[in-house]
């Protein structure tokens, strides 16, 4: 299910309060790459072991937050530094 137009312009980061945007396919695939490899880890720590669909990409390109079901997880503990991958 796509994420709504309106609900994604409203949406920003819950740390930095920068807005956020669909992330591409060149992130996504970087991800999950690293997500296959094991390398993959939310910014709680934990390993993220399920392949990324859809996600929103903060403004600085650091941070992605994981689209599940269409419902953008807005939680930092759950976020994914993407910048080191």
């Amino acid at each position: 299910m796509p994420l709504d137009p309106e609900l994604l312009a409203i949406l920003v980061c819950p740390e930095s309060k920068q807005p956020v945007v669909r992330a591409g396919a060149e992130v996504l695939d970087r991800l999950n790459a690293a997500v296959d490899g094991g390398g993959a880890r939310t910014r709680a720590g934990d390993p993220v072991t399920d392949p990324v669909g859809e996600g929103l990409l903060r403004e600085d390109g650091r941070i992605l937050y994981p689209v599940r079901d269409g419902i953008p997880i807005m939680l930092i503990d759950e976020s994914i530094d993407v910048s080191a991958l």
